[in-house]
């Protein structure tokens, strides 16, 4: 008999083992597409999906490994064949949807997830979906996986063969803690985001990224977390008169607008503020001497002081500000990469152009998902916190803004002309720790915030000072926006604008024009199509998005949070909570028709979030 504390790690490894071969039956059934890649990217998918892999063989184990340590406190207690008919359960289970997700991807482009549970009311519809389905070569492989390691299990890794007759108090101890270790693998290491699909993210390649994922983790993820619909739960008019009511919005944008920026190629940097809120910005109504060096490059560019964000989330932000896509309440269209990776992204657009392309944020990638989306992009260039040396940390996030702006600083000196740049603040997000003496007096988390974006904005002054000496500042278009705004320091209800008003602002070399104030009513998702009309290049893709320095006869922004909506035009604000189906607030002068006008655009953005 081997020692009965073997069994665990080697349970462990058992499902480790299965989920690399079924990763290696996947790009042999997919050989058309794997023979395009490296053998680089191969390895890529084993190395960058092994954390997945570990997560669910993780979960798979939990049960076993409770079972086997009460097998180990009671000797009559028949571990070896609860754990032996449950693991042979789940290699057929597993082994069957394994091999339904060989076929599917080939029809769905993505790897099976909860969208089969679709279909579960209308079985016809699934039957005649695998109609063409090779049913004996996909069976085959599913009996032959699940015989394969049936064998195998009984061969080498079955508790019988490690069961002791005696009672050991270290076998005991060391199975608790086998137990306990678990967490570690299921929620990706000791990082401070859990594990999502980004981590098996790496490559520009669609399907280089899905080969990676752990297809049954995939599946679970996205029954429990991401709470896709298989129907719009937000349908309050027929679906013409709410397509029609959205079509008329954005058909009430002119064609032209006055340039403003340099002919050309200019460069285009993006700087995204976090949780920057107007609040906080003198120049837009908010408090005296947080945000000098913004309220400064207001005065020296082009500012928009009626700018809202289109969410409440940095992954909701994201995606409106570089797609131009709408905010889904309950959920992000950045979580499902499925449809994510459909979506237009500014740096395809640019790179399209002939820019170089790069990405800088200094935490982690993975945060949200966002990984997979900014891959997705094609950024030529991704730099995140591990870029960045362990000093430079904050103690929650990654490298301080100054550390960040500092490198990107670096980087442009020898960056490609024209170039598009992302870059991401972070400092202003709690913890709201910041490398220097705080401006004000800190008494709670209230002045915490307030010294943390004045420390951002202290860090973007000296950036902007630095780059104004370089050969490519006069070349450039910089673009600051916040990712979303802030409760603080009013403590705002969630549904109120006032959390959601946001600085937008340009500037940089490239401006042809100074000094210049925009009240055009506008959203996160208005900026591609404004900034890609200032530099006369197409924006058909961006179908949500807006030229805001373009005459419109309906000036609106609509944002969500939590399953609610606020809709703004120049007549005032409706709030709607799409839970109780009940308006929260609506300003004296605002008419039923603007709270039809925004239940329309949720119900149709959200119909083109599920068709995506």
């Amino acid at each position: 008999m081997k020692k009965a504390l073997y069994f665990q790690p080697l349970y462990f490894l058992f499902w480790v083992l299965f989920f690399i071969v079924a990763r290696a039956a996947f790009l042999l059934y997919h050989l058309d597409n794997s023979s395009e890649l490296t053998i680089a990217e191969l390895a890529g998918t084993f190395w960058y999906g092994s954390r997945l892999d570990f997560s669910f063989a993780s979960y798979l184990s939990a049960l076993p490994f409770i079972v086997a340590f009460v097998g180990v406190v009671w000797k009559r207690f028949p571990a070896a064949a609860i754990i032996r008919w449950y693991t042979f359960v789940l290699l057929g289970i597993t082994s069957v949807l394994l091999a339904a997700d060989l076929e599917l991807y080939k029809h769905w482009g993505f790897r099976m997830d909860s969208t089969p549970l679709q279909y579960i009311n209308t079985p016809t519809e699934m039957a005649a979906s695998a109609g063409s389905a090779p049913v004996i070569l996909l069976s085959f492989v599913a009996l032959a996986l699940t015989g394969i390691f049936v064998l195998l299990y009984k061969l080498f890794f079955d508790l019988r063969n490690y069961r002791s007759v005696r009672f050991s108090w270290v076998t005991t101890i060391l199975s608790f803690i086998f137990i306990a270790l678990l967490i570690l693998p299921m929620r990706g290491g000791v990082q401070q985001i859990p594990i999502n699909q980004s981590t098996a993210y790496f490559s520009d390649r669609p399907y280089t990224n899905h080969a990676s994922l752990n297809m049954p983790w995939n599946m679970l993820h996205s029954m429990l977390k991401y709470g896709e619909h298989s129907s719009n739960p937000y349908l309050y008019l027929p679906a013409d008169s709410a397509a029609h009511k959205v079509q008329q919005l954005y058909a009430a944008v002119s064609d032209s607008s006055e340039q403003l920026v340099k002919p050309g190629k200019p460069n285009v940097l993006f700087i995204i503020l976090e949780s920057y809120t107007a609040k906080m910005v003198e120049h837009l109504g908010g408090e005296k001497g947080v945000t000098p060096n913004l309220d400064r490059l207001a005065k020296e560019g082009i500012t928009f002081t009626n700018f809202y964000a289109s969410g409440d989330r940095s992954q909701k932000g994201m995606v409106s500000i570089l797609s131009g896509y709408p905010v889904q309440p309950a959920t992000s269209i950045v979580k499902v990469p499925k449809k994510s990776e459909k979506l237009p992204q500014l740096s395809h657009t640019f790179e399209q152009q002939g820019y170089k392309t790069s990405f800088y944020y200094g935490g982690e990638l993975e945060f949200a998902n966002l990984k997979s989306y900014f891959l997705n992009g094609g950024y030529d260039k991704l730099i995140d916190k591990y870029a960045f040396p362990d000093e430079s940390y904050n103690s929650k996030w990654g490298a301080h803004d100054h550390v960040l702006f500092e490198r990107v600083l670096k980087d442009l000196k020898s960056e490609k002309e024209p170039f598009f740049s992302t870059v991401y603040t972070l400092s202003s997000h709690e913890p709201f720790e910041i490398p220097i003496k705080p401006k004000f007096p800190v008494t709670d988390e209230i002045s915490k915030f307030r010294n943390s974006v004045y420390y951002t904005d202290w860090a973007l002054g000296n950036f902007i000072e630095a780059a104004k000496k370089e050969p490519w500042w006069h070349n450039t278009l910089v673009v600051l926006v916040a990712d979303h705004g802030h409760p603080y320091p009013n403590n705002d209800p969630n549904h109120v604008p006032s959390k959601f008003h946001i600085p937008f602002i340009l500037t940089g070399g490239a401006l042809t024009t100074h000094g210049l104030t925009i009240d055009m009513l506008g959203s996160q998702t208005d900026i591609a199509a404004t900034i890609l009309s200032q530099l006369q290049l197409p924006h058909n893709d961006y179908v949500w998005s807006r030229n805001l320095l373009a005459p419109t006869s309906n000036p609106f922004a609509f944002y969500v949070f939590q399953d609610g909506f606020g809709y703004l035009t120049p007549a005032g604000t409706v709030t709607f909570d799409n839970t109780s189906k009940k308006v929260i607030t609506k300003d004296e002068g605002v008419l039923e028709d603007q709270l039809e006008m925004g239940k329309a655009y949720l119900q149709y953005s959200f119909d083109d979030f599920l068709k995506k």
